[in-house]
């Protein structure tokens, strides 16, 4: 439905205008009226009708004046304008300021009609006109845009203004499926930008392959993104089904400029192809967590290498040494994520150490019956993997197995085995469902024995470690309170404060002040 505004100092002829067709059936709707110059301007300007009926004589501005002030402020609508004057001179002001329609009272409706009909048509095409531009500036935006995150863009001529609202800050984000599975519902990251930006106007977004690469702009927008980012920290484990749990996300840094935007890109990208090394639900990761450059001298991958872990685990798991093994994927799992080497080739390596170990085993304990997997089951295994972690666990699962085959080391051993890789790594997202594979326990059983051992709680147990060694370095270094958080694993450092209050019963400013210097 267009929009009308009826426009004329006598209420006889308003009242008349509004009955004399029937507006709806033409496609229009009445949305005001006003009964002066100064009225009228300013029902155009709040209301932007599509058309306007406006008497030529009106008080306080002649109707001329409101068509030029209401051109001059950006109005683009249709004037038809009613005078029960014939002078010409009224029909050249009118057609001055983009006026085609001059009627004069009283009104004859046929004229009227036609008239009416004759601007719906125009109005029409202008309408589709304007959509076809639309589609072509998005294309073209689309387009440009792509150029510039591809470091492709040139920019003799391009006034990225025109295009792209400026800021000083610019950030790009690549969203893509979380679950390889079919069938599982997918939704669109802008999407829930849109939910929290009425005007769109911070972000654009585009199609690249199977990914959706988003430019945020601005502040506020980033700092939107930073609460979901801090959202996924929080939960760990979005809800099934919820639109986080259906994305995974992939974030360069921030940058100054539109000349700078294909380095956010870069890095976003980059990260994608590093998809493998992600833990267990994570469902983002950012620059900072890309490897540094030139960090790995030696070939992590090459035969030398692929020897001294042979020789590392099949020890360890001779001597039963859980915790030793753990500690020997653990550096592995590091050094892997240092290495410049394509994902098949790091899949490649550990097939190769996996079958060296079992060939090794297999040959001292010939005699053990140790039921190890075909060598063809293990190359479709670590081949069809999507992540790290989920290669080492398998490795985990199979090590512990050949340890049970060949030997039965008590509970209190285990135990000891596990307090021991605490103590070493409270600092990291330990989870009794993370530990309980790496010593051959489901979760549930560990949680009971280790409480029956320790005497409290896993995640008790964790706390008072970290508490430790927080109010250490709260007295013997001068990090600050959330670096010290971070440290000792609190990501949040409110709930640090909440924990070390809990067990300490003062702050951590409060333990600083009381120890510091003692």
């Amino acid at each position: 439905m267009y929009k009308i505004l009826i426009a004329d100092d006598e209420l006889i002829i308003r009242q008349g205008l509004r009955y004399i067709l029937d507006w709806h059936e033409l496609g229009y709707e009445i949305v005001g009226e006003a009964a002066n110059g100064s009225e009228t301007l300013q029902s155009i300007l709040t209301l932007h009708p599509d058309l306007v009926l406006l008497d030529i004589r009106m008080p306080q501005m002649l109707g001329i004046d409101v068509v030029r002030q209401a051109r001059e402020q950006g109005y683009q609508g249709k004037f038809i304008i009613l005078s029960g004057f014939t002078d010409f001179e009224y029909a050249q002001a009118a057609i001055r300021y983009g006026v085609d329609y001059y009627l004069t009272k009283p009104i004859d409706e046929d004229e009227l009609l036609s008239t009416v009909q004759e601007i719906s048509r125009h109005l029409s095409q202008e309408k589709k006109k304007e959509e076809t531009l639309a589609q072509y500036r998005d294309k073209a935006k689309g387009m440009i845009l792509y150029d510039i995150i591809m470091n492709q863009a040139d920019d003799t001529g391009i006034h990225y203004a025109e295009l792209f609202p400026q800021t000083s800050q610019y950030q790009v984000v690549i969203c893509e499926r979380y679950s390889k599975e079919e069938g599982q519902p997918v939704y669109q990251f802008s999407d829930l930008l849109k939910m929290a930006n009425e005007d769109h106007t911070s972000y654009d977004s585009l199609k690249l392959d199977e990914s959706e690469v988003i430019l945020l702009r601005g502040p506020e927008i980033l700092q939107r993104f930073q609460e979901i980012l801090d959202h996924y920290d929080r939960e760990q484990k979005p809800q099934i089904n919820s639109p986080l749990d259906s994305l995974f996300i992939t974030y360069g840094r921030i940058v100054d400029s539109m000349e700078n935007i294909h380095i956010s890109y870069q890095e976003a990208s980059m990260l994608q192809k590093r998809r493998f090394f992600c833990e267990c639900h994570q469902h983002t990761i950012g620059y900072d967590q890309l490897p540094e450059e030139h960090s790995v001298e030696t070939d992590v991958l090459g035969e030398e290498s692929l020897h001294e872990y042979c020789e590392l685990l099949s020890g360890y798991i001779q001597a039963a040494k859980r915790n030793q093994v753990a500690e020997t994927l653990k550096s592995l799992e590091n050094q892997l994520y240092q290495s410049e080497s394509d994902i098949m080739r790091i899949k490649l390596f550990l097939t190769d150490l996996y079958l060296s170990i079992k060939e090794r085993l297999s040959h001292l304990y010939h005699n053990a019956n140790i039921p190890f997997p075909s060598n063809s089951e293990i190359i479709d295994f670590i081949g069809n993997q999507y992540y790290l972690y989920e290669i080492l666990l398998y490795f985990t699962e199979q090590f512990e197995m050949i340890v049970r085959t060949i030997g039965n080391p008590s509970s209190d051993s285990v135990m000891d085995d596990i307090i021991h890789y605490i103590e070493h790594n409270y600092m990291n997202n330990i989870k009794l469902e993370n530990i309980a594979p790496l010593f051959g326990y489901n979760s549930s059983y560990l949680g009971k024995i280790f409480t029956q051992k320790v005497g409290e709680g896993f995640n008790v147990f964790i706390d008072k470690v970290r508490i430790k060694h927080s109010k250490e370095l709260l007295v013997d270094t001068e990090l600050k309170v959330y670096e010290i958080s971070e440290k000792v694993g609190y990501r949040n450092v409110d709930y640090f404060h909440t924990k070390f209050k809990k067990y300490v019963d003062e702050s951590p400013a409060e333990y600083r002040k009381q120890h510091k210097g003692k």
